[in-house]
């Protein structure tokens, strides 16, 4: 599991944060607008591994998983679950998870064909890294509720990590992301300051700023993303804390 984030509780965002969220990708994807389909698609990408896990954690073996996550995709994305679909609904995450709830209690075991690959909607996936991944997990003593929220917090920074390296790469600043990283997190091992500095040859307070600006934009994208999941953008601070207590857990 990955260790807590280094995170500014206080940090301010910008108004035009939170333009873009969760829901109005769905909702657009209800409406059948333009462009839903792949937004919507990319969110499922989001949210499959969490699902799965909590899937798994209700007590149903790896195939079994995988078939139910799939099937939930499928009938999310070509049903009409989508269609009543209102933010008034509230966390993206609690309504997505009491949608999960329901298909369960309604899914009925599909032939071969329609499970592995038969359906018009199926996400590539990596089956023995997923078990693996989920394996790794067993000694953790989390309802399949934590879990969900466990692993979308996990999946979440993963995502701003690779996002922000993307954004040093294009601006020609690999090198400098590669060695500043570790001072995103708080147990993972940083390379002093000063060794950077003669690296890249730089100033110390050179570097010291550019871990500022990371840990800054680190901590307004997690920010968004959890923003993405609300109704009410005021609730983001709640949210973070709760998600990062529950990170820090176990």
């Amino acid at each position: 599991m990955p260790p807590a984030c280094m995170l500014n509780p206080s940090s301010s965002q910008p108004e035009h944060a939170f333009a873009t969220t969760q829901w109005s990708v769905v909702i657009r994807a209800g409406l059948s607008q333009p462009g839903s389909r792949d937004a919507l698609e990319q969110l499922c990408k989001t949210y499959w591994f969490p699902i799965y896990a909590y899937i798994r954690r209700r007590g149903r073996n790896h195939h079994d998983a995988v078939d139910l996550t799939q099937g939930f995709f499928a009938h999310l994305l070509q049903g009409n679950a989508l269609k009543s679909v209102s933010r008034e609904s509230g966390c993206f995450r609690a309504f997505l998870l009491a949608c999960v709830k329901n298909y369960m209690a309604t899914w009925v075991r599909f032939h071969t064909a329609a499970r592995r690959g038969g359906g018009r909607f199926v996400l590539s996936i990596d089956h023995e890294q997923v078990a693996k991944q989920y394996q790794e997990q067993l000694v953790d003593p989390f309802t399949p509720e934590m879990i969900f929220e466990r692993t979308w917090i996990e999946t979440l920074l993963l995502r701003v990590g690779e996002r922000l390296r993307h954004e040093h790469e294009l601006a020609g600043k690999s090198q400098l992301f590669e060695l500043i990283k570790g001072y995103l997190v708080a147990s993972a091992e940083k390379i002093p300051q000063a060794e950077i500095a003669t690296e890249l040859q730089i100033s110390v307070p050179a570097v010291a700023m550019s871990i500022y600006r990371l840990r800054q934009r680190y901590a307004q994208y997690v920010r968004e993303a959890i923003g993405e999941t609300l109704a009410d953008p005021s609730e983001i601070e709640d949210e973070l804390q709760r998600l990062i207590g529950l990170l820090s857990y176990g």
